[in-house]
């Protein structure tokens, strides 16, 4: 039920398609205040087989219902997530702190991608190879089919507690592979609704369950279960674990970055700055692709470092549920910590603080420093928090190398309007994906999404998911 809607009880958790209510419960704080939301149940590990089982039993009808069922399924959702898009938006701000607006954006890509899994429900045919191109297969022909390789465990983070959830869901139903979600402890109450929504659908009942389970011993176990031979993990670098924890398994991970812009001596210095401050605050810069490192050009280094401050100083901070609030808190007061100590590390060691930099609570003033060296963790780690470094750059080999300097590889951005050097980016940078115009915060559903190097492995976005949740099967027809 909707946030609104829930009385005083702990929220039930999902399993198998049916509302449970559990014996023990933990609160969900709202970050701006830390404030309890609400309180929710947690599965017993009786729950938990239940849920499997339903998984493992209900694979091979899932599998097999006609595409229009899953299709019209996928729809469903989508239409009722836009019926329930306010709502649905004020329980992210309330378990994330994600800005009101921010969170309305979240509901409306979702929703947009449930329609997108369910346009491809529809397309998922396979392909048909001609085998007459040798004498050998002359009177045959053969047909490459993909099909669900078996249930998944998705486990997601607490970022995007609908969008991230959906981007395992959706795709997991378009190819007919049931899913159990372990959902971040911090955000799991837009996760519970979006489970009663896709129960409202025709679907066999154990195609989704939603288990807010903590981390732990509880979740090592549904991790090894061999009944769940696909886990599609999206969080910390704890997924390289995860997955030499389980060789055997086909394990999706999406692990963050320390995002790297190029502002390069021919971009247009406005757009650039406004890009940007964009993609370093919006989320508090606790998004994967949050932009953290910026290279500029030495020739435009003063103008445009003019022009991100500037920008940065406009953006509001705030009561998240304040329609004006454009960097809302950090998810608690332990990241809050961690990022102003990361920022009074960076100054202690040299680093130029030109703007931000404040505390209040859990948020973080938008912060830019200049002078950030390589070894500072500011420029080599994960900040995950509202931070831009800035660097300068003579040669454009000298700023590709310092974004491949990394070891991660997520997404990149490059601020030029010469298209040979956009092509060089593409082809030199160690990343998943190049934004040029953009800053490497943009993503677009509709492309794979994934990263090189210690940022993870596969790739998600509704139809590269569908590939990953799936294996190839060959089939030869001769005579027929």
């Amino acid at each position: 039920m909707a946030i609104s809607e829930l009385n005083d009880a702990p929220a039930p958790f999902w399993v198998a398609g049916t509302p449970v209510s559990g014996t023990e419960s933990f609160a969900v704080k709202h970050p701006h205040d830390e404030q309890v939301a609400h309180e929710v149940s947690i599965p017993s590990a009786a729950d938990v087989e239940v849920a499997v089982s339903a998984a493992a039993e209900v694979a091979d009808e899932l599998a097999s219902l006609p595409a229009y069922v899953r299709s019209d399924a996928l729809a469903h959702v989508s239409r009722r997530l836009g019926e329930e898009r306010e709502e649905l938006a004020r329980t992210i701000t309330a378990e994330s702190g994600k800005p009101i607006r921010w969170a309305r954006v979240e509901v409306q890509r979702t929703l947009l991608n449930f329609q997108r899994a369910a346009e491809e429900a529809k397309r998922f045919s396979g392909e048909i190879v001609r085998l007459d191109t040798d004498p050998i297969g002359a009177g045959r022909v053969g047909w490459v089919r993909r099909f669900p390789r078996g249930p998944v465990l998705g486990i997601s983070p607490f970022n995007f507690p609908l969008g991230l959830v959906a981007h395992k869901v959706a795709p997991a139903i378009a190819v007919g592979a049931p899913i159990v979600i372990k959902p971040a402890p911090q955000t799991p109450l837009t996760a519970l609704r979006l489970a009663e929504l896709v129960a409202e659908t025709d679907l066999p009942a154990g195609a989704l369950s939603v288990l807010p389970l903590p981390n732990g011993p509880a979740l090592e176990e549904l991790v090894a279960d061999p009944r769940l031979p696909i886990i599609s993990f999206t969080g910390s670098e704890v997924g390289w674990q995860i997955k030499a924890s389980q060789p055997r398994k086909h394990v999706l991970l999406e692990l963050g970055g320390n995002a790297a812009v190029v502002v390069h001596e021919d971009a247009n210095l406005d757009e650039a700055a406004a890009s940007i401050a964009m993609g370093g605050f919006v989320q508090a810069g606790q998004t994967c692709i949050g932009t953290q490192r910026v290279l500029v050009h030495r020739a435009i280094a003063d103008e445009f470092s003019a022009a991100l401050v500037e920008r940065t100083r406009s953006l509001a901070t705030g009561d998240p549920f304040d329609e004006e609030t454009v960097v809302g808190p950090l998810v608690s007061s332990t990241a809050a910590d961690r990022v102003a100590a990361t920022i009074e590390a960076a100054v202690a060691g040299g680093a130029e603080l030109l703007s931000g930099g404040e505390r209040e609570g859990t948020t973080i003033a938008p912060t830019v420093l200049a002078g950030v060296e390589p070894d500072m963790d500011l420029w080599s780690e994960e900040v995950f928090g509202p931070v831009l470094a800035l660097a300068n750059y003579d040669e454009i080999e000298a700023a590709f190398e310092a974004v491949n300097d990394s070891r991660f590889g997520l997404q990149a951005g490059v601020f030029t309007s010469n298209i040979d050097l956009a092509m060089r980016a593409h082809r030199e940078l160690e990343v998943g994906a190049v934004m040029i115009g953009e800053s490497p915060s943009f993503r677009a559903d509709a492309l794979p999404y994934g990263g090189w190097k210690a940022s993870g492995v596969g790739r998600e976005g509704v139809r590269a998911a569908m590939d990953e949740l799936t294996d190839t099967r060959a089939l030869v027809l001769r005579g027929i």
